[in-house]
């Protein structure tokens, strides 16, 4: 398995095909990439729910969704959390996008946002904060890796010219 893991966690490159996901969100209502078909689509991985970096750069993301849609983006985040902890968070922070469930690290191994992290001297295996940006096509047109959780979203908006 830890071979599968290793391939499976390769950074995604520009101009490469998006892997298509289905993954639940907070209300366990199914939510895939291919919804978004013909959209631009930001995909955010973060860590876990409700802990001060992810809650940063969540609360990031919704006051900028506004300016984010205008400019034709569409913010799906997506964390190892269950329905529970997804809805718990969705409501104390008041996000507008969805949060999506990935308990089993498939979609952040397929994206390259799963592996080894260190916190507070402490090895683990996990989701790696990481954003990668889907065009219309299914195509990645930006990927960032072990991204900071503050600022994130001002130069994610800079890149992207929004």
């Amino acid at each position: 398995m830890e071979s599968l893991v290793s391939e499976l966690s390769s950074p995604l490159a520009v101009g490469q095909r998006a892997p298509q996901f289905t993954l639940a969100d907070a209300t366990g209502r199914q939510v895939s990439l291919g919804d978004y078909a013909g959209k631009n689509v930001v995909v955010y991985f973060y860590p876990k729910a409700a802990t001060p970096g992810c809650t940063t750069e969540a609360c990031d993301f919704r006051d900028n969704l506004n300016s984010l849609r205008a400019a034709g983006y569409e913010v799906l985040g997506i964390s190892p959390d269950e329905g529970e902890a997804l809805t718990s968070f969705t409501e104390s922070e008041s996000l507008n996008f969805p949060l999506l469930s990935d308990p089993d690290f498939a979609v952040a191994s397929a994206y390259g946002s799963y592996g080894e992290k260190e916190f507070n001297g402490k090895k683990s295996s996990g989701t790696l904060r990481s954003t990668v940006v889907v065009d219309g096509d299914g195509l990645v047109s930006l990927a960032e890796y072990n991204v900071a959780a503050g600022g994130h979203v001002a130069r994610l908006r800079e890149e992207l010219g929004i």
